[in-house]
């Protein structure tokens, strides 16, 4: 009797796993899991400045030294002497404009250095979208703001600003300020990834804030100004922000200035909101 030959069944070869790539885009996730990344990653940046309370001396020192600076050193050439008060009222709702530049400036710095330290090699391995990243900043960046603000309204109320609407109008002074310094954020963010280090973001900063703060409104009245700097004045998005919130802080007709300044954060977010996400997804 022979013995049968036994052929094994052909097996088919396995094929090779396929490189892991790093995550590039929005696409494979949603909603819900955008924010619960976002939600993260603003409660990481939140952490870091309780652990470097060092970093929130900006937002809590600035609106009181800014403050008494201009209201001691300018107010009585501004508004004459012995009226500093009227000059309190004109003075701090044009200050939340200057706020909201100042910190969001901080933004730009703040993701520049997260590149220098090797943070974002890490969030590179992550299964995150790109934006969460940058709008989670935006959110942190927001709250030191509202403090900012807040600290700023007291120093008024001690120097004797007066408020001649109602709590709402102020509510709504604010939020317009937030919406526009959260425009700006994306600007910043933009020079923060164009540029190698944080003093270059700070030098190119200061280029975009000098001219902005102190060719408007904010400061005196633009009809002591001569008249090429008035046109300038005039199309200033901190001046229609100073004016709006002035109008809401003591009457009187805002509407232009409203819709100016919501035109204006509008269009700075949907050109620089994409390209800051483009360049963050190509620097990563």
């Amino acid at each position: 009797m022979s013995a049968a030959t036994v052929t094994p069944p052909a097996t088919e070869q396995t094929p090779a796993p396929a490189p892991v790539k790093a995550h590039d885009g929005e696409g494979r996730i949603g909603l819900r899991a955008n924010l619960r990344h976002i939600g993260a990653l603003a409660r990481r940046n939140t952490l870091q400045i309780k652990q470097d309370p060092q970093s929130m001396f900006d937002v809590l020192l600035m609106p009181i030294v800014f403050t008494l600076l201009f209201v001691f050193v300018f107010g009585g050439a501004v508004a004459g002497n012995g009226k500093q008060d009227e000059y309190v009222s004109y003075l701090v709702p044009g200050l939340m404009a200057m706020m909201g530049l100042n910190v969001s400036m901080a933004v730009g710095t703040g993701i520049n250095e997260d590149f220098q330290k090797g943070v974002m090699d890490r969030f590179r391995t992550m299964p995150i979208a790109r934006s969460s990243v940058l709008i989670a900043k935006i959110v942190v960046e927001v709250g030191r703001m509202m403090v900012a603000f807040a600290i700023l309204l007291a120093v008024g109320f001690i120097l004797g600003m007066s408020v001649e609407t109602s709590p709402l109008h102020v509510l709504a002074a604010i939020g317009l300020s937030l919406a526009f310094g959260a425009s700006l954020m994306w600007v910043f963010i933009l020079i923060g990834l164009s540029v190698k280090t944080a003093q270059a973001v700070q030098g190119m900063a200061m280029l975009v804030l000098m001219p902005l703060q102190f060719g408007s409104s904010i400061f005196t009245p633009p009809s002591t100004m001569p008249g090429w700097l008035r046109t300038f004045t005039d199309y200033n998005p901190l001046s229609a922000l100073a004016d709006a919130a002035r109008g809401l802080f003591i009457g009187g007709p805002v509407a232009r200035d409203v819709w100016m300044v919501l035109v204006w954060a509008a269009v700075i977010t949907l050109v620089t909101a994409p390209l800051a996400i483009s360049k963050f997804r190509k620097k990563t």
